[in-house]
């Protein structure tokens, strides 16, 4: 399932207090995930269950994490992913090829120091503009030092830099890994042409109610890049949000990228009942037609208008974006249900004095039975750039077996 809620401490680095688990930790999951259409993405004249215009695939992830000594930890984390014998109902995988893969997508060292908390070595990063993607059968990672302080009382302060990635653009199905090389993936590329990505961020919960975030981003001779955000939440169950973006792109031969952003949030929560929320943004218009992703290694957004599964389009530059969301929890209604709309529309999207809309509106059903976690989701997809302009329907299932 795609997750866009941010978890900064929890998939940035491990903490002090994750230290006093035991002292060796195996942990791991089996998933087993399917996926048709009836469009024209994948093949000309698709149908729901058609080999062609369908994707399935296998995976399994095995994680160790340990502590070497006080205060100091590492962990390990490998992914391989199978087509198995589902290649005699699918013609696509979510990632990779049809052969098997394996590659190891974290490998770690973290060392605590009263607050400060170092680690450094291939991880998975949690950032607003610098994200692990997890929405896929596969994750992206990053290998990055990270230094994280909480002196400042109800203050994290984040240092970052990420010298290579293995994150790719997001696809129809999958592709948040780039590329594969053989049967083991070593395919972590150079960040910005070796020079790197910077990111120093803050976040701070002084007033309960109240969380405030700012970064800011470098990636010398090529851009840089801010977002500050602002989420209250109060007790009665009414949430607030707003944030700020912009991507300053230096000059390259496709033209001039830079974008802005604004979006805000308003939402309501009845404790084990339902969640609902509605959310708007707005992108900055630019000479050039085509707006910066506000993901610096990817096209999935934090911000809050982003689609269930049609990432890119809330982004693009003049591009106004609405979203409606509604969920149940299981415990109300057996299986926890959702509800995810995204409308977006685009000025100059297509061609010049024309507009490019998006719809994208997700139905979604889950449960969890012990250790297996069961989603199926329903997409009904409408744009002006996909299956000539007519709506179509995507139908996926996702199976993860939790151990």
């Amino acid at each position: 399932m795609k997750l866009v809620k941010m978890s900064l401490l929890a998939a940035t680095l491990v903490a002090s207090s994750a230290f006093a688990i035991d002292n060796v930790k195996v942990s791991g999951d089996a998933k087993l995930y399917y996926a048709t259409n009836d469009g024209d993405n994948m093949v000309a004249d698709a149908a729901l269950f058609n080999k062609d215009s369908s994707a399935g695939q296998a995976a399994l992830g095995l994680g160790l994490t340990a502590d070497l000594t006080d205060g100091v930890s590492a962990g390990v984390h490998m992914t391989a992913l199978s087509a198995m014998g589902l290649t005699n109902i699918v013609s696509n995988v979510w990632e990779g090829a049809l052969t098997d893969e394996y590659w190891f997508d974290e490998a770690w060292l973290a060392g605590t120091y009263g607050k400060t908390t170092a680690k450094v070595g291939r991880m998975t990063l949690d950032t607003p503009l610098a994200f692990t993607e997890t929405w896929s059968i596969a994750k992206n990672t990053f290998e990055a030092g990270v230094l994280l302080n909480q002196d400042i009382p109800d203050t994290t302060l984040v240092g970052a830099y990420i010298g290579e990635s293995n994150a790719g653009g997001a696809g129809l199905y999958g592709n948040v890994i780039a590329n594969f090389d053989g049967n083991q993936n070593t395919n972590f590329g150079l960040v910005n042409g070796g020079k790197g990505a910077y990111a120093v961020g803050a976040v701070n919960n002084s007033w309960t109610p109240l969380t405030v975030q700012g970064w800011y981003y470098n990636l010398p001779s090529f851009a840089t890049a801010y977002w500050v955000q602002g989420d209250l939440a109060f007790d009665m169950g009414l949430s607030v949000g707003a944030q700020v973006a912009g991507i300053d792109v230096n000059a390259i031969p496709t033209g001039d990228t830079s974008n802005t952003a604004f979006a805000g949030k308003v939402g309501y929560e009845m404790k084990d009942t339902f969640a609902v929320s509605v959310a708007g943004s707005q992108t900055g218009e630019n000479d050039n037609g085509v707006g910066a992703g506000f993901n610096v290694f990817g096209v999935q957004s934090k911000l809050y208008t982003e689609a269930w599964w049609n990432y890119g389009y809330i982004t693009r530059a003049d591009t106004t974006a609405i979203n409606v969301t509604a969920t149940t929890p299981e415990a109300l209604t057996w299986v926890a249900l959702g509800l995810y709309a995204t409308q977006t529309t685009t000025t100059d999207g297509v061609a010049a004095g024309t507009d490019l809309e998006m719809t994208d509106i997700t139905v979604t059903a889950s449960k969890s039975v012990g250790p297996l976690d069961v989603t199926l989701a329903v997409i009904s997809t409408e744009a002006d750039d996909q299956n000539a302009g007519d709506a179509y329907l995507t139908a996926q299932a996702y199976l993860t077996y939790n151990f």
